[in-house]
């Protein structure tokens, strides 16, 4: 006797987006820490790592002639260059996850997520990340103290052009308290993975459903 045909799920590529400082970075790791079924994408750049940044677990620091060669080689999905550095998504690792069913988060900036939008569009979801005010933007950027004055007044002069791209998302979250945020990013991922178009196998299941009614 033929079993009934099982219902595989195609991966999806969830990306965050959102000025720096809104809070994206800390939601993308709580959401990693608490569901299994998704792993964070790991990006290559060209910038120093920061204290308490791991090679190949935050970031894979290059040189920016390696990186280059990355490009040029189609072997980024998406690749941008933000406040003097370059940062890119690396091609084999994604393309391989989702055809196994794995979802992977991406934590980066509008140029990323439209160039990763053009070469997969119909597995990535998109999740623009809003401070709660300017202000509340402005002392979470000076909280970190780690970059210099001048570094933390380009930041702020960038939101505004950065926030301007949020109709390109297909969700809009205001971070206004991280418990309420994560339940909203919760949410959306759980609703995507039941997309009908991301359920491989779905017609041969309900069609040998049908056959024995």
């Amino acid at each position: 006797m033929v079993g009934t045909p099982t219902i595989e799920r195609r991966g999806l590529l969830l990306v965050l987006s959102s000025p720096s400082g809104a809070g994206k970075t800390t939601l993308a790791r709580r959401l990693v820490d608490a569901d299994r079924g998704i792993s964070m994408s790991v990006s290559v750049t060209t910038r120093k790592a920061r204290p308490g940044e791991e090679n190949g677990r935050d970031y894979t620091f290059v040189e920016e002639a390696a990186f280059k060669r990355m490009a040029d080689g189609g072997e980024l999905l998406e690749w941008a260059r933000v406040f003097d550095n370059y940062y890119g998504t690396p091609r084999a690792p994604v393309e391989a996850a989702i055809a196994e069913g794995r979802d992977v988060l991406f934590d980066i900036d509008w140029q990323g997520a439209q160039q990763l939008s053009e070469k997969m569009k119909h597995d990535v979801v998109r999740v623009f990340i809003l401070p709660p005010s300017a202000a509340s933007l402005e002392e979470r950027l000076r909280a970190r103290a780690q970059d210099p004055e001048d570094v933390v007044r380009r930041r702020m002069a960038k939101a505004s052009a950065e926030i301007s791209h949020w109709p390109e998302y297909d969700y809009v979250i205001v971070n206004t308290d991280l418990p309420t945020s994560m339940e909203g990013l919760t949410a959306i991922l759980a609703a995507e993975r039941l997309r009908r178009e991301r359920l491989n196998g779905l017609t041969a299941f309900v069609r040998s459903m049908q056959a024995k009614l």
